[in-house]
Formats: structure tokens, C-alpha cells, sequence
């Protein structure tokens, strides 16, 4: 354990959660500060947030980890996922800030079940409970992250990353509730694409150079400069189902509550322009970043049958980088992961308290009460997972798509001036997520379950309006 690496790590690991903490003076005790930061945040402070929060554990350790496998076909996933993701933002960035204005609204259930008057309550109950059980999953996902992350680094064992982590959500929810998050997840953004686009260039150096690189990318195998690595081997149609099942998932964006949430702190929904602008030019830098360094990885780690793809990232830094840098970039990891598992925390109490059991939408202490317990479970699930050899990158993308297809098309609909049912919304939600779950245990491959789930809340809500066109579903 280099004494550089670890003093660095934790002076900057304090740093971040300094940041975070010192939202204590912005600090209200109201449910609304604390699930929405009284809605006064910046649009850059957004923006980064947001980014931050979408790629975290999912970035750094799952996608990484994808592409030192895959090679080049994970650029599809760049490219399907943000492209998805902007079309998604036509529809909600904006109405979704509006909507916020109703002080009625303070989760991503309440936002879903809105009718114009008051909530369907069983639409709020039910997505509040979908709500809990996946963004919890997602939340273990980032745990875990931390788990691998000092597993890879100082050879703890992947319990204590958990624990560390866990303690500091909860620190962070204490303090400052999702205020907090957002400081975070921004400067951590900041943080780690210097460090990132560092790590790239140390690798180009290390390898000799592009055209040096080229050489031992398609060493590797024939396959991994290849478009559609280990997709061509499907029948004639999977290609095109690959790139649209990424462009699905991140359309699937609308549906997630941890990130929409987000856009509800917004000061001003006449920022949309900025909030967009600042987001697309950074995710797009972060998903570059971490593919070349997950493609980087492969031709620099030495390949062997033992070795975890999502340890990639620290693994390479440790080979590449002086102590000093790879402290800094385990610490922008470790607050990563904790911040995003702060927002889905959070996200997590409000369905909790606000959806589940309404008659404690303005107890401030339940909201903390249910902070614990949530985290706690998320501890046992994400133990369970590191312990039994699950990916985080299939967790995220699991607990993404089952939102995504559940919520997804009913908020899409609803944002458009739609106002289905209790009914339709329920089977709309139901059958979307229920059809992910059962292709996804059916083994169906990632990209491919998001298109039939996506699609599917489209086509019953627009057949039901075909049998019954004189109901007052759209009033």
C-alpha cells in the first residue's frame, strides 16, 4: 500500500466531502430542502450534477469494464445512450421544472400520478414502491463500485469500500439532503475528467504512441476494432438492435427518478438551454474518456483468466500514474459512486415517505429514519452481489431498464398534456416493467430488452385509446 497513494485519497476524499457537507449553511429543515434543495439551483450545478449522477459506479467500473472486453463496440452504447438521452430531454427537461412549480410535487412518483388536481393514488403508491425496490438495486450498484474500487487499490476487502461508502451517504443525506449530492457530484465531475483524459494520455505514452496502440488493439483479436464485436455472430437484424437498444436506454433517462429529481432543484425552467448545453458537451466527454481508457487498459494490464474488467480503471492508474494522481483519481471514484448513491438514496426516502406513506410527507425526522433504513439495505444487496461475482455494470443497466420501460413512456405521455387513467397508467407501468424482468430472466442480451419495454407502454396506451376513443382519459 503506497503511503503517497493512501494519504493522497483520503485528503481528497475529505475535500469532497467537505464540499458536500458545507451545504449545511444553504440547510433548511423542510422536506422540500431536503428532497429538492428549495429549488434554487444553478443550471451549470445541474448539469454536472446530472452527468455525475447518470455515470458514477456505471462509468468508471461497469462500462469500463464492458469495454475492455468488447473493444469498440461499446462506443455504441455512447452514441445510442446520449443521443437517446437528448431526444428524451425534448419531452421533460422543461415541463418537468414546470410541473415542479406545484408545491404538491416533490417526487418523481407524485410527478408521474399528477393529474392536474390531485394524485392517482395507486399510481403513486405502486411507482413508489418500483421506486424503492430498483433505485435501491442501482444504489448497491455504487457501493459495490466502492467495494472493488479499494479491493483493486489497497487490497481491502470489498466489505469496507461498502461500509465507508454507506457511512458517508449517510453523512451527506444528514447534512445537506440532496443540496449536498449536487455540490458533490459536481466538483467530483470536474475532478475526474482531468483525470481521465490524463489517464488517456499517459496510456498513448505508455503504449508508444496512436499508431502503436492500433497495432495492439487488433492483437488482441480480429474483433476488437470491429464495430459489432461478438454481435455479428447473431442472425442479420442484431446489429440494428444493438444500436437501437441504446438508443432506447437512454431515452429510458425520462424514467429514471434520481436523475429527474435533479431537474426539479432547477432556479429558473427558462435555463433549460444552459442545463443542456453544459451536459451533452460533458457526458459526451466523460463517455470517450472512458472508453478509450477501458480499450487502453486491455493492451497495457496483463490479460488473465482471474482478472476482474472492472477493476480496469484503478488497476491501470496504479501502473500508470505517479501516487500522488492515482490517490486523487480513487478519491474522485469513491465520491462518485457516493454521490450518486446519495441521490438515489434520497430518491429512495422520498417514495418512502412521500408515495408509500404519504402521512409522512412532512416529517423531517421519518425522512431521516428512512435514509437508514434504505442505505441499509442497499448495503445487503450490494454485499450479496460483490460476494456472488455480479457485475455492477449488469446491475445499473438491470435497475435502469425496469424504470425506464416501467416509467419511461406514462411521464413521456403525461409531459405531452396526456392524463391517462388510474387504470391505463397502472398496466402501462406494470407491463412495462414486468416485460423487462421477464426478458431479462429469460437471458435476453442488455440492449435488446430496452426496445420491446419501451415500446410496449406506447402501444397499450394508444390501442386503449383506439377501443374506448370516447373515454375521459385525455381531459
Amino acid at each position: 500500500m503506497d503511503i503517497i497513494t493512501l494519504v493522497t485519497f483520503i485528503v481528497f476524499l475529505a475535500i469532497f466531502a467537505i464540499i458536500g457537507l458545507s451545504s449545511v449553511v444553504r440547510k433548511k429543515k423542510t422536506t422540500e430542502d431536503y428532497l429538492l434543495a428549495g429549488q434554487n439551483v444553478k443550471p451549470w450545478l445541474v448539469a454536472l450534477a446530472a452527468v455525475a449522477t447518470c455515470n458514477s459506479g456505471y462509468m468508471f467500473i461497469g462500462l469500463i469494464g464492458f469495454t475492455y472486453k468488447v473493444g469498440l463496440t461499446s462506443l455504441w452504447i455512447a452514441i445510442g445512450w446520449v443521443f437517446g438521452d437528448f431526444m428524451s430531454s425534448i419531452f421533460s427537461f422543461k415541463h418537468i421544472r414546470r410541473f415542479a412549480d406545484n408545491k404538491d410535487i416533490q417526487t418523481y412518483s407524485s410527478l408521474l400520478s399528477y393529474r392536474g388536481k390531485v394524485p392517482l393514488k395507486k399510481v403513486r403508491l405502486v411507482a413508489g414502491i418500483i421506486t424503492l425496490i430498483f433505485l435501491s438495486i442501482y444504489a448497491a450498484a455504487q457501493f459495490a463500485a466502492n467495494g472493488k474500487t479499494l479491493l483493486a487499490t489497497f487490497d481491502l476487502d470489498p466489505w469496507v469500500g461498502t461500509i465507508v461508502g454507506a457511512v458517508l451517504v449517510v453523512a451527506y443525506c444528514f447534512v445537506g439532503g440532496i443540496r449536498a449530492t449536487i455540490w458533490t457530484n459536481a466538483a467530483q465531475s470536474i475532478v475526474m475528467v482531468i483525470v481521465m483524459t490524463l489517464l488517456v494520455g499517459y496510456g498513448i505514452n505508455e503504449v508508444g504512441g496512436w499508431e502503436s496502440a492500433l497495432v495492439k488493439f487488433n492483437a488482441v483479436s480480429p474483433t476488437y476494432l470491429s464495430w459489432f464485436n461478438d454481435v455479428d455472430s447473431y442472425w442479420g437484424f442484431a446489429p440494428i438492435l444493438f444500436v437501437l437498444g441504446w438508443f432506447f436506454a437512454g431515452f429510458g433517462t425520462v424514467g429514471q427518478p434520481h436523475i429527474m429529481v435533479g431537474y426539479m432543484t432547477m432556479d429558473d425552467g427558462d435555463n433549460i438551454g444552459k442545463v443542456r448545453a453544459y451536459y451533452y458537451s460533458w457526458y459526451a466527454a466523460f463517455f470517450c474518456a472512458a472508453i478509450l481508457v477501458g480499450m487502453l487498459a486491455r493492451i497495457i494490464i496483463i490479460d488473465n483468466a482471474s482478472f476482474d474488467p472492472e477493476l480496469a480503471l484503478p488497476t491501470m492508474a496504479i501502473a500508470l500514474f505517479p501516487p500522488f494522481l492515482v490517490g486523487v483519481m480513487l478519491a474522485g471514484i469513491f465520491a462518485a459512486t457516493i454521490s450518486t448513491a446519495d441521490s438515489l438514496v434520497i430518491s429512495c426516502t422520498g417514495a418512502l415517505t412521500n408515495d408509500i406513506f404519504p402521512k409522512l410527507k412532512f416529517s423531517y425526522r421519518a425522512s431521516k429514519i428512512a435514509t437508514i433504513l434504505v442505505t441499509l439495505f442497499s448495503v445487503c444487496v450490494a454485499l450479496y452481489a460483490l460476494y456472488g461475482d455480479t457485475k455492477v455494470f449488469d446491475m445499473v443497466v438491470y435497475a435502469w431498464a425496469v424504470m425506464g420501460t416501467g416509467f419511461g413512456p406514462l411521464l413521456t405521455l403525461v409531459l405531452l398534456g396526456k392524463k391517462p387513467s388510474q387504470t391505463i397508467s397502472l398496466v402501462m407501468i406494470l407491463f412495462g416493467a414486468g416485460f423487462t424482468v421477464a426478458l431479462s430472466m429469460l437471458g435476453v442480451p442488455e440492449p435488446e430488452y430496452f426496445i420491446p419495454g419501451m415500446s410496449i407502454g406506447f402501444i397499450i396506451y394508444y390501442i386503449w385509446k383506439l377501443i374506448y376513443p370516447k373515454t375521459k382519459e385525455d381531459d
